[in-house]
């Protein structure tokens, strides 16, 4: 019987999404809110679609309003599948308004 070499499909690199954190209230998880635009399928509008995922956040560096690349790893717990890879941008702080009490 001659036998076939089967080649392995190529071991794909992990999926990578870039999100902004909407909740860091965890220890060691955020929760970051990835949005995509995609064009509707009847009627061909782009339109925005949004989706939060649980990350893994080893030294709890992101905060709120950051910008975050995350990387698809291991089931870690229930919910999170991804882990922080790098923050791509910090939030800017808004700048206080500095009232002047009139005397």
């Amino acid at each position: 019987m001659a036998e076939t070499n089967a080649q392995k499909p190529a071991s794909g690199r992990r999926k990578e999404v870039i999100g902004m954190v909407v909740s860091n209230r965890m220890q060691k998880t955020i929760v970051v809110q990835v949005v995509r635009q995609t064009s509707h399928g009847f009627y061909g509008r782009v339109i925005s679609k949004a989706k939060k995922f649980y990350a893994h956040d080893e030294k709890n560096q992101a905060r709120v309003g950051d910008f975050v690349r995350l990387e698809e790893t291991r089931p870690l717990s229930k919910l999170k599948r991804w882990r922080l890879k790098e923050v791509v941008r910090k939030a800017s702080l808004a700048p206080e308004v500095l009232t002047e009490a009139a005397s």
